[in-house]
C-alpha cells in the first residue's frame, strides 16, 4: 500500500528571523522542546 503524503506548505519564509530570538521557556527546556540557534555573520571589512 502507498502511504498518502500530506501536501505542507513551508512555516518560514527567507528573512523570517523573529522566531529565532524567542527564547525558550523553562517547561519547554525541560522537556527538550527546543532548538540551539547559531547564526553566522559574514562581516567583510577591508
Amino acid at each position: 500500500m502507498k502511504k498518502e503524503r500530506k501536501k505542507t506548505r513551508p512555516q518560514v519564509a527567507p528573512g523570517m528571523s523573529d522566531f529565532l530570538e524567542k527564547k525558550a521557556t523553562r517547561e519547554e527546556i525541560r522537556k527538550g522542546n527546543f532548538t540551539r540557534v547559531t547564526r553566522l555573520s559574514y562581516d567583510e571589512t577591508h
